[in-house]
């Protein structure tokens, strides 16, 4: 066990102390608060108040309050579809935090660099288009599918330009370089800010904003710089943008390596678990880890819910709502299971005392009380079920969602939402979803039975032998 503990203690530190997953962690968290705005937005315009598939299907009266759904749609727009714009400042912010520099300047630098190597033309075979129906549909599809150029013109719709950033890259497409141009360019400008030869300095009697922008304008010229001839080098070398090849040669793959995979989803819950065993708050350990990898698949399947897909056509089975859907029913170790069953069947006051305390707090997924009350902790007997409740409930919300009983995981909410709301909500207000979670919390209650039943008789009988 203390071997345990030191590699376990060893992990936590390289965690905690890695600079760049504290920021990409921190950035996604903050982010937070303006997914939940997109999500109320599609929520209402693809959920709530619709006809093509949503509650007006069944209750028209609702459609009533479609004048309102321009209002939610530019919430959905401003924050799903901007979210590169979005992680652009906030990582930069916290790198420039981690660095010690505190101003506003190289947040604004680095999102000139990412202006910089986006591109801001789009030729007329890659317009996208909305086309809206009679029957109120929204059909995607191209510019090219209407317009129609004869060969013997001389020109085609790659010939005709439209000025302007398209939504590939503003979106979720463009997160990793939104990411890569959010740490290069900040690490960049600090590095440039830092040179003393290439600052220029004012008198002693110049006033200190003028003083600031003099010494700016070296390290920001010189960042924007190299920020662009590596975009520029990186077309000529490779025939496509800075954005397509971290998307095809990163992004793309990582996705596909998470999204599925659901071997390296059980490992990462069982390094989660075996760090709450020893006393580690795990799920905040390896945060940087889910914020990282799985809350950007999250996004994307928020993005494609919001763009009309359903089914199969949603692309990731695991993100960071589906986790806490499956893998943290009543917090880590889905210990919601262990109070019920204790509520129940447990005639022990002091188990039933800690029970009670805990019943609130687990409802709304906080359960240190249980961990620490009964305890958990460095309890070989409650240490087994602690581990296997998540890794059972996720293997079954996967096989739920594969087998298209459970709607893939389209929204976020707040961490605390109560079990089976929370499965409910998460899905896109569908049923399946909550019957799919409490049926995962039947399942941790039946995982905890056998080993807190023996546990309470062990109970007893060093009671009786004291």
């Amino acid at each position: 066990m203390n071997k345990l503990v030191d590699v376990l203690s060893w992990v936590a530190m390289r965690c905690t102390q890695n600079k760049y997953l504290n920021a990409i962690k921190n950035a996604f968290q903050n982010y937070m608060p303006i997914s939940l705005t997109g999500a109320v937005g599609m929520l209402w315009t693809n959920v709530l108040v619709n006809d093509h598939g949503g509650l007006g299907t069944v209750f028209p009266l609702i459609m009533d309050l479609k004048i309102f759904n321009p209002i939610f749609e530019a919430l959905n727009y401003a924050a799903i579809s901007c979210i590169s714009i979005v992680i652009v400042l906030l990582l930069s912010s916290e790198i420039a935090q981690a660095n010690g520099d505190h101003d506003i300047y190289p947040v604004i630098v680095s999102f000139l660099s990412w202006l910089i190597v986006t591109p801001h033309t789009i030729d007329g075979l890659h317009i996208n288009l909305l086309l809206h129906t009679d029957s109120g549909a929204i059909v995607h599809t191209k510019l090219s599918a209407f317009v129609h150029i004869p060969n013997y013109i001389g020109i085609t719709l790659k010939d005709f330009t439209a000025q302007g950033i398209g939504s590939i890259y503003t979106s979720l497409s463009g997160l990793f370089t939104a990411m890569f141009v959010a740490i290069i360019a900040t690490e960049l400008y600090h590095l440039l800010r830092n040179c003393d030869c290439l600052l220029i300095k004012l008198p002693s009697q110049v006033s200190t904003n003028q003083v600031l922008s003099f010494m700016n304008i070296v390290p920001t010229f010189l960042t924007c710089l190299i920020m662009s001839s590596i975009s520029y080098l990186c077309i000529l070398s490779t025939g496509h943008t800075l954005n397509t090849n971290i998307y095809n040669l990163i992004q793309l793959p990582l996705q596909l390596m998470a999204g599925d995979n659901l071997i390296a989803v059980l490992v990462l819950y069982l390094i989660i678990s075996l760090f709450w065993i020893v006393g580690f708050h795990g799920k905040n350990l390896m945060s940087s880890v889910i914020e990282s990898f799985y809350r950007p698949l999250l996004y994307i399947n928020m993005g494609a819910f919001n763009a009309g897909l359903r089914g199969k056509d949603i692309p990731y089975v695991f993100n960071s709502s589906m986790f806490q859907m499956f893998g943290d029913i009543g917090g880590s170790g889905c210990t919601l299971g262990l109070v019920i069953y204790i509520l129940v069947f447990s005639q022990r006051h002091d188990n039933r005392l800690v029970a009670n305390i805990s019943l609130f707090p687990s409802l709304v997924n906080i359960n240190e009380t249980v961990i620490f009350g009964m305890p958990i902790v460095l309890n070989p007997l409650l240490d087994i079920p602690f581990i296997l409740a998540p890794l059972i409930s996720l293997t079954v919300g996967y096989f739920l969602i594969q087998i298209g009983f459970c709607p893939r995981v389209i929204m976020e909410v707040p961490w605390v939402m109560p079990p089976v709301l929370h499965g409910f909500l998460v899905t896109g207000g569908n049923i399946y979803g909550a019957l799919s979670q409490l049926l995962c919390t039947g399942l941790s209650f039946l995982v905890y039975a056998p080993f807190i039943f023996i546990y309470e008789k062990k109970q007893r009988k060093e009671e009786y032998i004291y």
